[in-house]
């Protein structure tokens, strides 16, 4: 593949995707895998989940918002954050957002390069949504990804039974060199 050099101004698509009805219950996960609710997590430690996730994908939204709104979001009461710990070390993560009442967004969801093919992406994903839905109230759950994240991501969302209920197009100047023959498979 062809690398596109930081700089340069390339188009994406965000999908946005819904779930309306709870699903059946998620899978356990494997005995290897430790998932940990975080208590008021600091804001440097979403970042590094985030960047170690989302480096390839060119995830710098929140990098680029002011400190006091990154705070604000990730130590929300009702936004909470799980990581999953494989090894010793995190495998991914999972973040949801309940302050839109009946809402639940899957704000962020991902696994770090390492454990991407390691059989806990799908998984995980379950987890997180029956995490979501697990507060009485919710009536529907959100998630969007885009063109620029992993290729399998919006497959994968929709293999769990999420839709899609609308698209929109943008541009964004790479900060990154992209390869896309380096993500994992």
């Amino acid at each position: 593949m062809t690398i596109t050099p930081a700089g340069t101004e390339v188009a994406y698509t965000i999908t946005y995707l819904e779930m309306t009805e709870a699903p059946a219950p998620a899978p356990a996960l494997p005995e290897d895998v430790r998932l940990e609710r975080c208590e008021q997590p600091p804001v440097w430690f979403f970042l590094s989940l985030y960047d170690a996730v989302g480096r390839m994908y060119e995830w710098v939204d929140k990098f680029n918002e002011a400190p006091e709104a990154v705070q604000a979001f990730v130590q929300h009461p009702d936004v909470v954050l799980y990581v999953a710990y494989r090894h010793g070390w995190p495998a991914g993560f999972f973040q949801l957002d309940w302050r839109e009442p009946g809402v639940c967004d899957l704000a962020y969801f991902g696994l770090v390069p390492e454990a991407i093919g390691g059989g806990i992406g799908g998984t995980l994903l379950r987890s997180a949504i029956a995490t979501g839905w697990s507060r009485d109230d919710v009536m529907k759950m959100t998630v969007n990804t885009c063109t620029l994240d992993h290729p399998r991501a919006l497959d994968l969302y929709k293999r769990v039974g999420f839709q899609p209920v609308r698209t929109e197009d943008h541009t964004r100047v790479l900060i990154r060199d992209r390869d896309p023959s380096q993500f994992p498979a």
